[in-house]
Parts: C-alpha cells; sequence; structure tokens
C-alpha cells in the first residue's frame, strides 16, 4: 500500500468518526424526548418504565431534568465531533504526534465509553456504534502503523 493511501487510511476514518459524533449530538438536541432514544437500555437499567416513572407526582419535573441533561450531553457530544474534526482538518494528522495525539485520546474515550456502556446499558442500540468507531479507530491506528513504518 501506498505511502498516500495509507495516510487516508489515517485520516478518513479519525474524521467520520467526528463527523458522526457531531451529527450524532444534534440527535440529542432536537428530540423532544431524547431519554427515548435509547428507551429500552434506560428502562432496564431503572428498572421501571418511563411511564411509571413519570406517573409519579414526585417526577412531574423530571422529563424537564432529563430534556436539560441529554441537551447538555448533545451539546458535549457535538463539540467532541468538532474539536476531532478541526484537529485532523487542521493537522491532517500528517505526523506522528498528530496521530499519536488523536489517536491516544480516541482510545481512552472509546475505553471510557465501552465500559459505561457494557456495565449500565449493555442492551443499547449505540454499544453497536461504539462498535463501529472502534472499527474506525483500528483502521486510522493501524494505517499510522504502517505510515510510520513507511516513513521510517
Amino acid at each position: 500500500m501506498n505511502p498516500k493511501q495509507l495516510h487516508n487510511l489515517t485520516l478518513i476514518p479519525v474524521f467520520l468518526l467526528g463527523l458522526i459524533s457531531f451529527v450524532m449530538g444534534f440527535g440529542w438536541l432536537l428530540s423532544p424526548e431524547p431519554w427515548l432514544l435509547d428507551q429500552s437500555a434506560n428502562e432496564a437499567l431503572l428498572g421501571v418504565t418511563f411511564s411509571q416513572l413519570f406517573s409519579e407526582p414526585v417526577n412531574q419535573n423530571l422529563s424537564a431534568y432529563l430534556t436539560l441533561s441529554y441537551r447538555f450531553f448533545g451539546w458535549w457530544i457535538i463539540c467532541i465531533g468538532m474539536l476531532v474534526i478541526a484537529f485532523t482538518v487542521v493537522t491532517r494528522l500528517g505526523t506522528p504526534m498528530a496521530r499519536g495525539f488523536i489517536h491516544f485520546i480516541l482510545l481512552v474515550l472509546l475505553i471510557g465509553l465501552t465500559i459505561i456502556e457494557k456495565s449500565f446499558i449493555p442492551s443499547s442500540p449505540f454499544l453497536l456504534l461504539t462498535m463501529g468507531f472502534w472499527l474506525l479507530w483500528f483502521i486510522s491506528f493501524w494505517a499510522g502503523i504502517k505510515l510510520k513504518k513507511y516513513h521510517a
């Protein structure tokens, strides 16, 4: 594989990871009831349905609190996506240092995300998306290693 192909295999998966995160954040921002995007996993974790939860008088403002929390989460995901995209575009991941930083940061993020999902919401459809993120990360990391060896 030539260096240009390896560079593209390093750059494009990271860019896609950022772009997908950016778009996903809007899902949490625009959904009228964002906690329902992962309803079955959330209800399994809570051990009660949202209908039962919201029917209790003490929980009359819970939907507003959840909306606020998910909106914050959506903005956070959008910002993470934008930062990944910006770093990728600005550096083009053209140096081993740039690739090393982004791969390490994404590795920490993916490990933490996977632990949380597998521990608390193993039935979440978002776990499949996380596995897709892992695939993108591995492709980029592998190509980055090959690219470094090619230039060594």
